[in-house]
């Protein structure tokens, strides 16, 4: 079985899937920008639990890599290398932006916003879906403030929370909804498709088993210095 999940964004989100048909199995979304600790490990066990999957019939995780702030991405990827080096297992990463644009249902090419604190956000542009719902990185990711990059993406459809936080300063529609996208979303209005804001472990899930996103080594795409630097350990207090 594989399990997915990301914690890149504001939301903690977990899917399992058959590594053979892609059907998802159970998933789990919740979005609190300040307990990805606590949070995640629970969400992985009551998705094993309704699916009644063992841990031990893991065969496969695949984890969102950012780029994320570093205290909710580092939970994310620390578990799935852990879980993976205890049960045996491969682990996978895929750069979260590439999640989201493979969420949008819509057949054109899309850009990708999410927020980044400190008033900036994380984006990346793509190009249309190919017959098999992949779409092309075509530059980014990157951090910058809203206003620099306003050029790039006016015009766009724009997937992310950051469209919902900045859409006015982008010039952008934020847009594009697709199966498996419903959680952390705002309401559909008329029949626009829903606005999404965050990484859907279900999609990741999916994407991964189908090779309609790319893989990669499990490492953190931070692109910028932490807002917190952890500590490197006790100092010594003996006499040099």
């Amino acid at each position: 079985m594989l399990l997915a999940f990301d914690t890149s964004s504001a939301a903690v989100t977990v899917a399992l899937a058959d590594p053979v048909s892609g059907n998802v199995l159970g998933s789990s979304t919740t979005v609190d920008a300040l307990r990805h600790g606590e949070l995640l490990a629970p969400a992985i066990a009551e998705v094993l639990a309704t699916a009644g999957v063992g841990v031990k019939e893991l065969t496969k995780i695949a984890v969102g890599t950012g780029p994320g702030p570093f205290t909710g991405l580092r939970v994310g990827l620390v578990t799935a290398r852990t879980m993976a080096d205890v049960l045996g297992i491969e682990v996978v990463g895929v750069c979260s932006l590439d999640i989201l644009a493979k969420q949008s249902s819509l057949a054109l090419p899309v850009a990708v916003a999410t927020d980044a604190r400190r008033k900036e956000i994380y984006w990346a542009l793509y190009d249309g879906p190919a017959a098999d719902g992949s779409r092309r990185r075509l530059e980014g990711p990157a951090v910058d403030k809203p206003a620099e990059v306003a050029h790039v993406l006016a015009g766009l459809p724009v997937i992310g929370r950051g469209a919902v936080l900045y859409g006015e300063v982008l010039g952008a529609t934020a847009t594009g909804a697709s199966a498996g996208s419903a959680a952390g979303t705002i309401g559909a209005v008329g029949d626009e498709p829903e606005v999404v804001e965050y990484p859907s472990a279900e999609v990741l899930a999916t994407g991964v088993v189908t090779g309609t996103l790319q893989v990669t080594a499990p490492d953190p795409l931070y692109l910028r210095r932490p807002d917190v630097t952890m500590s490197g350990g006790p100092k010594s207090v003996l006499p040099k």
